[in-house]
């Protein structure tokens, strides 16, 4: 499938059955035992650098009617807004969930917790999809980081992952005219250097890291905007990215730039936009204060797949091409299992 362009690969069968009584324990559990099969999913030949997985499983909350583990090229992220927006049209259309018309509702677990689906229904077809967030929060606003430019200021936001975010006017670049290979290495250099730096105090420890950086237009309060996601080791979303989405509107009402109630479309590299409003202002906890966000967007079935693993590939578990070809001389292709 895929949502706005940015691909969502759902594994559908094969996959081994995981252990653990909570969904970050069957998170763990994927990442320690069975690491190889994500990458021969995501990673080349099968795959390529932008490549998106979801791995259904079991859900550990009586209330939620599925679980869902998602895999990208470099490990596992901790939530998806455009993959859960894919996820509500499949389960709906491969019988999964019983679709009501004109809207079914139900609850999806992930990594970061429990977020409420909504799918809209007609003729027995699924017309789009929203999701309801975790709560969202501005955790560390004028976070300063070093960059070739000098010392800046970025905003870091939870939107069920860990962003930073900045309108990439303060590193001297016009968002909208420079070139989007340069806007992702400025943008990884960001998360490398906050990277470095960032803790997260009274987190769970499998959620406390920075997911990547967002660079931003200028635009502001309830106009039209463009962003670019870099997440995982540089990975770019083709899509807005629907938990930054949650991110950068909880940052923007922290500054006042956006209210309750007020929708803002917002636009990825494609130009296909996802819409967000907040529902809930009135979050307070020991984290700080906090939103809610609805984000909705379209999904597609792009195909089918079967994959198979040949014990005699040396590129059974996928590769990455190297930065340089001394990397081939150090280490040579070998068989990746484990």
């Amino acid at each position: 499938m895929h949502t706005a362009g940015e691909p969502v690969r759902i594994i559908t069968s094969g996959y081994p059955h995981l252990r653990g009584e909570t969904i970050l324990q069957q998170r763990r559990e994927a990442r320690e035992n069975h690491d190889a099969l994500r990458r021969a999913l995501m990673l080349e030949p099968r795959g390529h650098s932008g490549m998106y997985g979801v791995i259904p499983i079991r859900p550990s909350s009586s209330g939620a009617a599925i679980g869902a583990l998602f895999t990208h090229n470099a490990g596992y992220s901790t939530m998806c807004g455009h993959a859960t927006i894919a996820l509500g049209r499949w389960v709906i259309e491969t019988g999964v969930v019983k679709p009501k018309e004109p809207l079914t509702t139900f609850a999806l677990e992930l990594p970061c917790g429990i977020v409420n689906v909504r799918v809209k229904v007609r003729d027995g077809k699924v017309l789009s999809t929203s999701f309801d967030s975790v709560e969202a929060y501005l955790t560390h606003p004028d976070f300063e980081v070093e960059t070739r430019n000098g010392r800046i200021k970025v905003d870091i936001a939870y939107g069920g992952a860990f962003y930073a975010i900045l309108p990439s006017s303060l590193l001297g670049m016009h968002f909208l005219t420079t070139p989007i290979p340069a806007l992702v290495h400025a943008a990884t250099e960001i998360t490398d250097s906050v990277r470095k730096r960032i803790t997260f105090q009274g987190w769970e420890p499998d959620l406390s890291f920075l997911y990547g950086t967002i660079l931003t237009d200028d635009a502001s309060g309830a106009e039209d905007t463009y962003n670019l996601c870099v997440f995982g080791e540089g990975q770019i979303d083709r899509s807005p990215t629907g938990s930054g989405v949650t991110a950068r509107m909880v940052r923007d009402h922290a500054r006042g730039s956006i209210e309750a109630n007020v929708l803002r479309r917002f636009f990825g590299p494609t130009g296909i936009p996802f819409t967000a409003t907040i529902i809930d202002d009135t979050i307070t906890s020991p984290l700080g204060r906090g939103i809610v966000v609805r984000v909705e967007g379209s999904a597609f079935i792009s195909g089918t797949s079967v994959f198979k693993l040949d014990v005699n590939d040396p590129f059974a578990y996928g590769f990455s091409l190297p930065n340089v070809f001394r990397e081939l001389v150090d280490r040579p292709v070998h068989h990746q299992r484990s």
